[in-house]
């Protein structure tokens, strides 16, 4: 017990080496084979109604009450009590642009054009890229790499800003909004079955542990009827 009273709630007690993150796609619904049939409706639906889902936080709207404008491009580090609570910067869901469902609402699944999110794992005080935005790229993970032609990444060229970082804990950062890299896959090869691999690339991303399929990567497959 008295042990425990030593310990913080808002930061451990020991960062001294922080291990690199790992991600989790959105859409998560069955797996992570993403599969539907352009020409069944019901086979998409499910996707896009989870993708509404999940964006609901990061509604322009919401962001605008809840948290503050930012500089991009260098970290935001806040100072003061580490029991005080914390600014968030906003990530809202019209700088996904064509992956944000306001222009079109079926995020692509009902072109063959799924857009699927890529979010970084929360580790408090990390800053990730040592002060370079960590970048995204996905590629197919085994087999013809012409079956996956072209892929789109929003907010710019698929980079997390490091504004958003470091993260200062639940208790503290309660408004705090994860931000996200939307993968847009405009070209992929119909009626197959593609496994695609997504990397984080950044200095201290660790991208190729092969006992660990989500840390700085994330493999799923993508299958698209007609």
């Amino acid at each position: 017990y008295v042990m425990l009273l030593t310990l913080s709630p808002y930061t451990p007690t020991y960062r001294d080496r922080v291990s690199p993150p790992g991600v989790m796609i959105r859409p998560y619904l069955n797996g992570f084979t993403i599969a539907f049939n352009v020409s069944q409706p019901s086979t998409w639906q499910p996707y896009v109604d989870s993708m509404h889902h999940f964006l609901a936080a990061y509604d322009d709207k919401v962001q605008e009450e809840k948290n503050i404008e930012c500089v991009s491009g260098q970290y935001f580090i806040q100072g003061g009590n580490e029991s005080e609570e914390k600014k968030a910067c906003q990530f809202k869901r019209s700088l996904l642009q064509n992956c944000s469902g306001i222009e079109d609402p079926t995020f692509g699944y009902s072109k063959g054009q799924p857009c699927i999110l890529l979010k970084m794992n929360r580790i408090i005080g990390y800053r990730p890229g040592a002060g370079v935005p960590v970048s995204v790229d996905c590629k197919v993970q085994k087999g013809n790499e012409s079956d996956l032609r072209a892929v789109d990444f929003y907010p710019g060229n698929g980079t997390f800003d490091l504004m958003y970082y470091p993260y200062y804990g639940k208790f503290t950062h309660v408004n705090y909004t994860s931000p996200l890299v939307a993968m847009h896959f405009t070209d992929v090869k119909k009626n197959y079955l593609v496994p695609i691999q997504c990397s984080l690339n950044g200095e201290g991303i660790i991208n190729n542990l092969n006992s660990d399929r989500f840390l700085g990567r994330i493999i799923f497959t993508l299958s698209i009827g007609k």
